[in-house]
Protein backbone atom coordinates (compact mmCIF):
# COMPACT_ATOMS: atom_id res chain seq x y z
CA UNK A 1 0.00 0.00 0.00
CA UNK A 2 1.06 3.47 -1.08
CA UNK A 3 -0.44 6.64 0.88
CA UNK A 4 -0.35 10.07 -0.70
CA UNK A 5 -1.48 13.42 0.55
CA UNK A 6 -4.07 15.34 -1.59
CA UNK A 7 -3.32 18.53 -2.56
CA UNK A 8 -6.01 20.93 -3.80
CA UNK A 9 -4.92 20.41 -7.28
CA UNK A 10 -5.31 16.38 -7.07
CA UNK A 11 -8.28 16.29 -5.24
CA UNK A 12 -10.71 16.62 -8.10
CA UNK A 13 -8.59 14.46 -10.60
CA UNK A 14 -9.27 11.84 -7.87
CA UNK A 15 -13.06 12.62 -7.38
CA UNK A 16 -14.66 9.50 -9.10
CA UNK A 17 -12.00 7.11 -7.58
CA UNK A 18 -13.09 8.27 -3.92
CA UNK A 19 -16.75 8.42 -4.93
CA UNK A 20 -16.46 4.98 -5.48
CA UNK A 21 -14.70 4.67 -2.43
CA UNK A 22 -17.44 6.41 -0.39
CA UNK A 23 -20.50 4.68 -2.13
CA UNK A 24 -18.59 1.52 -1.80
CA UNK A 25 -18.38 2.08 2.26
CA UNK A 26 -21.95 3.30 3.03
CA UNK A 27 -23.37 0.67 0.58
CA UNK A 28 -21.67 -1.96 2.69
CA UNK A 29 -23.15 -0.45 5.86
CA UNK A 30 -20.63 1.51 7.76
CA UNK A 31 -22.05 4.57 9.12
CA UNK A 32 -20.15 7.86 8.00
CA UNK A 33 -22.85 10.15 7.46
CA UNK A 34 -24.76 9.25 4.82
CA UNK A 35 -27.71 6.79 3.94
CA UNK A 36 -27.44 3.59 1.45
CA UNK A 37 -28.14 3.34 -1.34
CA UNK A 38 -25.70 6.18 -1.85
CA UNK A 39 -25.23 6.81 -5.73
CA UNK A 40 -22.26 8.25 -7.81
CA UNK A 41 -23.73 11.51 -8.17
CA UNK A 42 -23.88 12.88 -4.84
CA UNK A 43 -21.01 10.77 -3.35
CA UNK A 44 -19.07 12.70 -6.73
CA UNK A 45 -20.58 16.15 -5.11
CA UNK A 46 -19.79 16.21 -1.48
CA UNK A 47 -16.45 15.42 -2.69
CA UNK A 48 -16.30 18.43 -4.74
CA UNK A 49 -17.42 20.17 -1.65
CA UNK A 50 -14.05 19.63 -0.03
CA UNK A 51 -12.01 20.90 -2.37
CA UNK A 52 -12.35 24.45 -0.97
CA UNK A 53 -11.09 22.90 2.72
CA UNK A 54 -8.20 21.42 1.14
CA UNK A 55 -6.89 24.59 -0.59
CA UNK A 56 -7.67 26.31 2.49
CA UNK A 57 -5.68 23.55 4.54
CA UNK A 58 -8.55 23.47 6.67
CA UNK A 59 -8.61 19.75 5.77
CA UNK A 60 -6.26 17.40 4.73
CA UNK A 61 -6.91 14.23 2.80
CA UNK A 62 -4.68 10.95 2.15
CA UNK A 63 -5.55 7.91 -0.26
CA UNK A 64 -4.54 4.46 0.11
CA UNK A 65 -3.87 3.14 -3.34
CA UNK A 66 -2.72 -0.53 -3.89
CA UNK A 67 -0.08 -1.90 -5.82
CA UNK A 68 -2.35 -0.90 -9.18
CA UNK A 69 -3.21 2.19 -8.37
CA UNK A 70 -6.55 2.31 -7.33
CA UNK A 71 -8.04 3.93 -4.22
CA UNK A 72 -8.61 1.42 -1.61
CA UNK A 73 -8.89 4.23 0.94
CA UNK A 74 -8.77 7.52 2.44
CA UNK A 75 -9.01 9.59 5.80
CA UNK A 76 -9.02 12.67 6.74
CA UNK A 77 -7.86 15.37 9.57
CA UNK A 78 -9.60 18.57 9.90
CA UNK A 79 -7.79 21.11 11.39
CA UNK A 80 -9.74 23.98 14.18
CA UNK A 81 -10.96 26.87 11.98
CA UNK A 82 -8.69 29.75 12.28
CA UNK A 83 -11.62 32.06 13.54
CA UNK A 84 -11.38 29.61 16.80
CA UNK A 85 -7.93 30.80 18.45
CA UNK A 86 -8.63 28.35 21.87
CA UNK A 87 -8.08 25.16 19.73
CA UNK A 88 -4.47 25.35 17.12
CA UNK A 89 -3.81 22.01 18.86
CA UNK A 90 -6.15 20.04 18.23
CA UNK A 91 -7.80 18.12 14.90
CA UNK A 92 -10.43 15.37 14.35
CA UNK A 93 -9.95 12.49 12.45
CA UNK A 94 -13.19 12.09 9.96
CA UNK A 95 -13.88 9.84 7.08
CA UNK A 96 -11.48 6.81 7.96
CA UNK A 97 -12.74 4.40 4.73
CA UNK A 98 -11.62 1.17 3.48
CA UNK A 99 -12.54 -0.16 0.51
CA UNK A 100 -14.16 -3.63 0.93
CA UNK A 101 -12.25 -5.76 -1.04
CA UNK A 102 -9.34 -4.30 1.16
CA UNK A 103 -10.54 -4.97 4.39
CA UNK A 104 -7.84 -6.87 7.04
CA UNK A 105 -4.82 -6.09 4.86
CA UNK A 106 -3.66 -3.09 7.48
CA UNK A 107 -5.14 -0.38 5.08
CA UNK A 108 -7.19 1.29 8.13
CA UNK A 109 -4.06 0.89 10.40
CA UNK A 110 -1.86 2.33 7.98
CA UNK A 111 -3.99 5.28 7.22
CA UNK A 112 -4.54 5.95 10.58
CA UNK A 113 -0.17 6.22 11.43
CA UNK A 114 -0.20 8.59 8.12
CA UNK A 115 -2.92 10.85 9.60
CA UNK A 116 -1.44 10.71 13.06
CA UNK A 117 2.16 11.17 12.25
CA UNK A 118 1.11 14.18 9.94
CA UNK A 119 -0.64 15.73 12.89
CA UNK A 120 2.08 15.50 15.21
CA UNK A 121 4.11 17.25 12.58
CA UNK A 122 2.03 19.97 12.11
CA UNK A 123 2.12 20.49 15.70
CA UNK A 124 -1.38 19.06 16.96
CA UNK A 125 -1.33 17.64 20.04
CA UNK A 126 -4.59 15.72 20.66
CA UNK A 127 -6.99 14.45 17.96
CA UNK A 128 -10.75 13.60 18.46
CA UNK A 129 -13.19 11.57 16.50
CA UNK A 130 -16.61 9.77 16.21
CA UNK A 131 -17.72 6.39 15.15
CA UNK A 132 -20.62 4.27 15.41
CA UNK A 133 -20.76 2.56 18.67
CA UNK A 134 -20.13 -1.14 18.59
CA UNK A 135 -18.63 -0.86 15.19
CA UNK A 136 -15.52 -3.22 13.42
CA UNK A 137 -13.75 1.01 13.63
CA UNK A 138 -13.98 1.02 17.61
CA UNK A 139 -11.62 -2.06 17.61
CA UNK A 140 -9.25 -0.28 15.48
CA UNK A 141 -9.40 3.01 17.47
CA UNK A 142 -8.72 1.06 20.97
CA UNK A 143 -6.16 -1.14 19.10
CA UNK A 144 -4.16 2.23 18.12
CA UNK A 145 -3.85 3.47 21.67
CA UNK A 146 -7.05 5.69 21.18
CA UNK A 147 -9.39 6.67 24.17
CA UNK A 148 -13.04 6.25 24.75
CA UNK A 149 -14.37 9.36 25.92
CA UNK A 150 -17.65 8.35 26.51
CA UNK A 151 -21.34 7.52 24.12
CA UNK A 152 -23.94 9.73 22.82
CA UNK A 153 -27.37 7.76 22.18
CA UNK A 154 -29.17 7.54 19.47
CA UNK A 155 -26.47 10.52 17.77
CA UNK A 156 -27.18 9.19 14.16
CA UNK A 157 -29.14 7.04 11.37
CA UNK A 158 -26.76 4.43 10.38
CA UNK A 159 -26.76 3.62 6.81
CA UNK A 160 -30.41 1.61 6.92
CA UNK A 161 -32.08 4.95 8.70
CA UNK A 162 -31.79 3.40 12.33
CA UNK A 163 -31.15 5.56 15.12
CA UNK A 164 -27.59 4.94 16.49
CA UNK A 165 -25.35 5.94 19.37
CA UNK A 166 -22.17 6.99 18.70
CA UNK A 167 -18.48 6.76 20.50
CA UNK A 168 -16.25 9.73 21.16
CA UNK A 169 -12.82 8.63 21.35
CA UNK A 170 -9.04 10.99 21.31
CA UNK A 171 -5.74 10.27 21.19
CA UNK A 172 -2.87 12.80 22.18
CA UNK A 173 -0.36 12.69 19.82
CA UNK A 174 3.19 15.04 19.30
CA UNK A 175 4.98 16.57 22.08
CA UNK A 176 1.89 15.96 24.43
CA UNK A 177 2.46 12.60 24.91
CA UNK A 178 1.36 10.30 21.96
Amino acid sequence: MRTLRLDADQLPQRVGALAELLADTVNGGASVGFLATLGREPAVAWWRERAAAVAARQLAVWVALDDAGRTVGTVGLAFPHPGKPNSPHRAELVKLMVHRDARGQGVGRGLLAVAEQAAAAAGITLLHLDTETDSPAEHLYRSAGWTRAGVIPDYALDPAGVLRPTTLYYKRVGTAGG
